[in-house]
């Protein structure tokens, strides 16, 4: 099994990565399988499950209309958005080289089914074309299944849209399976480093140049080798989440989506760097600066701007913020050391995707900021020089403490108790990895046994409180 670092941290728009990426992945792969008879002259679409209860809380109705408009999660321009909208709203229809003029009218076109789910998965949708004498010329079902990944259904014998049967769970093809060293689960994971005395991030470098190309150096000519180009890649991802913090700190004002919510991280960022020199400073206020980092970024997410997937959309602030921390608090953070953090995170992410869940829809927000916060932990041990088996411990730790935390977003929304969450998550990443440095990396919960034990309690919880806003906070606080 190898998920690459790049499957699991990938440049999106927000709010959500299984409401908002996946669906307009789904959306523009079908323009694909359309252009292949360019016969289509009109489209529905129909939502189930979690996609029809907070889709458009989560933007899935725009993010569908984007994606049959031929956008792509980390090509859109999130500044050109509204007037793509505007324009497709206004025709009802929309236009594609090799496709021509194909009506899709939002008001009736997309259907938002609050029946049963399709069989395999909360997050379900069917796209359905037409020719110009109505007879159906495609019909396909997809599945978001968190972070951004799609996965494209099947049919049973009575034409039931349903998840592929050799998927378990949520896992997709793991990708491919020929690295040098490919490991299933934290245990594998352990002794491969052992074996061969390398670090978890060692392991993933060598993984991810097995399968890297080089960069012609755009318009210089010069030619640059996998290694130079595997920093590039991760470099850029380091740039796109911190992008996310310095465009969110540029911002003040109301988040949309009818709850009022208001930004304050750039706020509290003035007051912690007006703050700065001052005589009387509680040792606390570090946390503060994790905090905002972390808010920052869901902040931007809410008003669906661009951020990265770390592992999904609505715990994106995670990472991003312990990474900050890392570089602007930590003795000896630099570049070399967040390429050894996304490395490590993105391993602990792909083993808890294979063996669990990192969909809210699925196992609620244990999957989702639990996750987060167990990479983050994971990837601040390892920038710190920790040993693999207390890179491993970290990660348990902050997944432990998450075990059994809802998905219960207010009105549908990506923002209460979503933006706060994500500062928690990130102050019991850096907690969890300090505790984990403190030890030799020998615990009484393994990390294998504790994803086991998120997979197992997020199958029993109630799906009122896996992102449908059928209850907990969702019901108990009036969205008005």
């Amino acid at each position: 099994m190898f998920l690459s670092v790049f499957d699991i941290f990938k440049i999106g728009l927000g709010p959500s990565s299984s409401h908002t990426v996946g669906p307009m992945v789904a959306a523009s792969s079908l323009l694909d399988v359309l252009r292949r008879n360019d016969t289509a002259r009109h489209m529905t679409v129909t939502l189930y499950g979690s996609l029809a209860y907070t889709g458009k809380g989560h933007g899935t109705d725009t993010a569908i209309l984007l994606g049959l408009a031929g956008q792509t999660p980390d090509g859109v321009n999130p500044d050109v958005v509204p007037a793509l909208l505007d324009e497709a709203k206004q025709l009802g229809c929309l236009e594609q080289v090799g496709l021509g003029r194909v009506r899709f009218d939002l008001a009736t076109d997309l259907i938002f089914d609050y029946g049963p789910p399709l069989l395999g998965h909360a997050n379900g949708m069917v796209f359905k074309a037409f020719d110009a004498d109505g007879t159906r010329v495609a019909h396909k079902g997809y599945f978001s299944v968190g972070g951004g990944f799609v996965v494209e259904a099947t049919r049973d014998s009575d034409g039931n849209h349903q998840l592929p049967a050799e998927i378990t769970g949520l896992n997709l093809d793991d990708g491919p399976g020929d690295v040098p060293y490919p490991f299933d689960s934290a245990r594998a994971m352990l002794a491969l480093g052992q074996n061969h005395k390398l670090s978890i991030a060692d392991m993933m470098r060598a993984n991810e140049l097995h399968l890297v190309g080089t960069d012609p150096g755009g318009t210089s000519g010069v030619h640059i080798g996998p290694e130079q180009t595997l920093d590039k890649r991760l470099d850029a991802v380091w740039l796109a989440m911190n992008g996310s913090i310095e465009r969110g700190l540029s911002h003040r004002g109301t988040l949309p989506g009818g709850l009022s919510v208001q930004r304050r991280a750039a706020d509290i960022h003035d007051q912690l760097v007006e703050e700065h020199g001052a005589n009387s400073l509680q040792p606390h206020r570090v946390m503060d600066w994790l905090s905002v980092f972390a808010m920052v970024v869901n902040e931007e997410n809410a008003a669906g701007g661009r951020i990265v997937t770390a592992p999904t959309n609505g715990a994106a602030g995670v990472v991003p913020a312990v990474i900050r921390y890392y570089r602007d608090q930590c003795v000896g953070g630099q570049a070399s050391g967040i390429r050894t953090f996304l490395l490590t995170a993105s391993a602990i992410g792909g083993i808890i995707k294979h063996n669990a869940s990192i969909s809210g829809a699925e196992v609620g927000c244990q999957g989702e900021v639990g996750s987060a916060s167990a990479m983050a932990a994971a990837g601040l041990a390892a920038a710190l020089g920790g040993t693999n088996e207390q890179v491993e411990n970290a990660a348990e730790i902050a997944l432990e403490h998450h075990l059994g935390m809802t998905c219960d977003p207010i009105g549908g929304l990506v923002q209460v108790p979503c933006i706060e969450r994500n500062a928690l998550g990130a102050v019991k990443a850096v907690t969890a990895a300090s505790l984990a440095l403190r030890g030799e990396g020998t615990h009484f919960v393994p990390l294998d046994e504790c994803i086991e034990t998120m997979r197992q309690t997020g199958q029993d919880m109630s799906d009122k409180y896996k992102e449908t806003s059928t209850g907990g906070l969702a019901v108990n606080v009036v969205a008005c």
